[in-house]
């Protein structure tokens, strides 16, 4: 299918996000096999495609929550990987000062109130940014993401009423990535994820969650008439971890032809199949320019001092 100059654009966009954290979570992983990250590390190599595409479309307005495997969603809304980076290596340049490391990344002025530790942790926080946004007429939307798992959660289910009976400019951006921790999504009965969505009376849609431009697209439509009033939307991407639940996790439940059937979907492939041949310079070019970036953050946050003593208590 012929692609538009701005379509082609906005993929290059989205292509350059997607690279820069797979950089950033490659080089978490080894960095945190070294013992230079303080603290648990869940990477989300093989989910880029949903960052990118759902942070691409929201304005500087807009908020996002994440969760545990938050690291690409904060790239993708605007976090400066080197403060990232210091903030996973506990130092005082980090995002937070080195006192939230992974799992609690938060940057409020760029609308990102925070990754949680807790499943489904930031679905109510999100609905609760959405009904600021309501009552100041802002124009603006919240944007949740978190797990199949998390469907199962009570914070899940409250989030999702209120939602609705307010009628409450948020998109939910569910990551079905075939893995609720150790158990695989299938073992439960009951209604798809998407349908239970939609009992509690919210529209909802499925996406291939490896194809960055198609959840672009879906949150754009999902965006609108959220913006408008319309209520909530609710998004369904299916994509894949490619690492096990945590760094070190030695995945014994992961079967192999499992694993061989989503590698042909990696999301950075099938962007780069999408763009062609004739992009291969100009993306070798940037796959060099975020190397550097990436070796530039960790060299810059490995020499950055530990906050002292005397601020143990300061910004918490």
């Amino acid at each position: 299918m012929a692609r538009s100059k701005a379509q082609t654009q906005e993929l290059l966009d989205s292509y350059r996000t997607m690279l820069r954290i797979r950089r950033f979570e490659e080089a978490v992983a080894r960095h945190f096999r070294a013992g230079d990250v303080h603290g648990f590390v869940h990477v989300s190599i093989g989910q880029e495609a949903v960052a990118a595409g759902a942070c691409g479309p929201l304005g500087a307005g807009d908020v996002i929550t994440t969760t545990h495997r938050g690291h690409g969603h904060c790239i993708a809304k605007g976090a400066d990987p080197e403060a990232m980076m210091a903030e996973l290596f506990g130092r005082d340049t980090g995002i937070c000062r080195g006192k939230g490391g992974s799992m609690h990344i938060a940057d409020p002025a760029l609308g990102i109130l925070g990754a949680n530790g807790v499943v489904g942790g930031g679905i109510p926080l999100a609905v609760g940014a959405g009904l600021a946004a309501r009552v100041r007429r802002t124009g603006t939307i919240a944007m949740p993401f978190f797990g199949e798992g998390a469907v199962h959660s009570g914070a899940f289910h409250e989030a999702m009423t209120l939602a609705v009976a307010w009628s409450l400019p948020v998109v939910f951006v569910c990551e079905d990535n075939g893995y609720a921790e150790f158990t695989r999504s299938g073992s439960w009965k009951g209604p798809t994820v998407a349908d239970r969505a939609r009992s509690y009376g919210m529209p909802a849609e499925e996406v291939d969650g490896s194809d960055v431009l198609a959840v672009r697209a879906a949150v754009l439509a999902s965006a609108e008439p959220a913006r408008a009033g319309d209520g909530p939307r609710f998004l369904v991407a299916h994509t894949f971890r490619f690492s096990g639940h945590y760094e070190g996790d030695p995945e014994p439940y992961r079967e192999d032809d499992d694993r061989a059937l989503w590698d042909e979907r990696d999301p950075l492939a099938v962007a780069r199949k999408a763009l062609g041949s004739r992009h291969d310079a100009a993306l070798e070019q940037l796959g060099e320019q975020v190397a550097e970036e990436i070796d530039a953050a960790v060299k810059r946050a490995a020499e950055a001092p530990y906050p002292t003593a005397s601020e143990v208590f300061d910004h918490v």
